[in-house]
């Protein structure tokens, strides 16, 4: 089984009152996809990065979303 990463990605999607489903359609992926990374599971770099500018922030900011790995 995989390590779960602790992230704040649902955090941050509910503070600026996004569905999963808004999220997934800025960012180019599936719902699922958003839901599996709020529960920790890994995602590709280029999700993440998609997330990231989906939200507004800058690809230097990555850690206030997914922490420092």
């Amino acid at each position: 089984m995989k390590v779960k990463a602790k992230n704040n990605l649902k955090k941050i999607r509910e503070s600026m009152l996004l569905s999963k489903s808004e999220l997934a359609r800025k960012a180019g992926v599936s719902p699922i996809t958003i839901d599996r990374i709020e529960k920790g599971y890994p995602c590709r770099m280029d999700t993440k990065r998609k997330i990231i500018q989906a939200l507004g922030f800058r690809l230097s900011e990555k850690d206030k979303v997914f922490g420092s790995d």
